[in-house]
């Protein structure tokens, strides 16, 4: 049995893989080696493993990855298979499914405001672990940006942050989006002047670094190739502040993910966690594969992990399209 799971798995990495020179070769070739998951390799430098993130996570080498760029679950609820069945039955469960108005169909987004108090326990248990296994596999100085929103940002961020990452800022993302702003619910005529909750236009993304191994930032950029981030150029540093509005319909149409991220805020993101221009990217939970194609964008490695074989199966055949728009080009409707 052992030889054939064996025999399966070389098959799958066979004529996909190609030589990077020298140890980095080596390590992207051991992270695509990881278990006996299912994997594909969509583009020669990305790497989608059907899996679970804590589990994979576990068994990756140590010291294996540069940076992990994720827009994980806001709230655990929304992404438990009941609710994700419920969601693509179109009957919505923890999701909220919006109404069409003015000719077009809005995508559904979690309800984040029905978290319980044991919800945010599991959140907090769940994240611990999660970042446990990031400070172990992450090389020294290497970076997590993840993905929150205001309501359960402090109760993630804080999670990984006692679990021994320095936290090093956030960047906010500038977005409108459909969450908040309602009236009353089931009394919108009564009270026509109450907004329930202020209507979010920012998204923030939290910045944490595992502490460097060398005495000074320096020297473990030259070591580890991690520590700091990429500037945009040599007069202008990277930012915490970017505009950018949801994914544009040519990119959902390629990953209709409901919580596919956008191309042009993607790239900016996994070009900036690589200071030296090299290294690997790993995102825990891949979903419509955005972090990995915008990393095949700019030419760097990424590995990502996905549980759900519809959205394995998704950013499989997404990516390389995506990896290909051209942000310029790109409309800019999301919705």
């Amino acid at each position: 049995m052992k030889t054939k799971m064996n025999r399966r798995h070389a098959m799958q990495h066979q004529g996909a893989l190609f030589d990077v020179p020298g140890i980095e070769g080596a390590r992207w070739k051991s992270v695509c080696a990881v278990g006996e998951y299912p994997v594909t390799h969509p583009s020669p430098r990305t790497a989608v493993v059907l899996a679970d993130a804590l589990r994979w996570m576990a068994e990756a080498p140590e010291n294996s990855i540069h940076a992990i760029v994720t827009d994980p679950p806001y709230g655990l609820l929304e992404y438990e298979d009941k609710d994700h069945d419920k969601l693509r039955d179109g009957i919505g469960g923890v999701w909220r499914i919006p109404p069409s108005f003015d000719g077009a169909n809005r995508i559904p987004v979690p309800r984040f405001t029905v978290l319980t108090a044991k919800d945010r326990e599991h959140l907090t248990t769940f994240f611990q672990a999660f970042a446990f296994h990031a400070l172990r596999i992450l090389v020294p100085g290497g970076h997590i940006v993840i993905a929150s929103n205001p309501l359960v940002s402090t109760t993630t961020f804080h999670a990984i942050e006692t679990a021994g990452f320095e936290k090093r800022g956030e960047i906010i993302r500038v977005v409108k989006t459909l969450r908040g702003g309602d009236r009353p619910k089931n009394a919108e005529k009564e009270f026509p002047d109450v907004t329930v909750m202020p209507k979010s236009c920012w998204e923030p993304w939290g910045l944490f670094r595992k502490p460097i191994a060398e005495v000074t930032v320096a020297e473990n950029l030259r070591r580890w190739g991690a520590g700091g981030f990429r500037r945009i150029s040599g007069e202008e540093p990277f930012r915490d502040l970017i505009e950018c509005a949801p994914a544009p319909k040519s990119e959902r149409a390629l990953a209709p993910h409901p919580s596919i991220k956008p191309q042009k805020l993607m790239r900016q993101l996994v070009r900036a966690v690589l200071p030296v221009g090299t290294g690997i990217i790993y995102d825990p939970f891949s979903g419509s594969g955005s972090t990995l194609a915008a990393a095949s964008a700019v030419g760097h490695h990424a590995v990502g992990t996905e549980r759900h074989p519809s959205y394995f199966a998704m950013a499989t055949g997404a990516i390389p399209a995506l990896a290909k728009i051209s942000i310029g080009d790109s409309d800019d409707d999301g919705a």
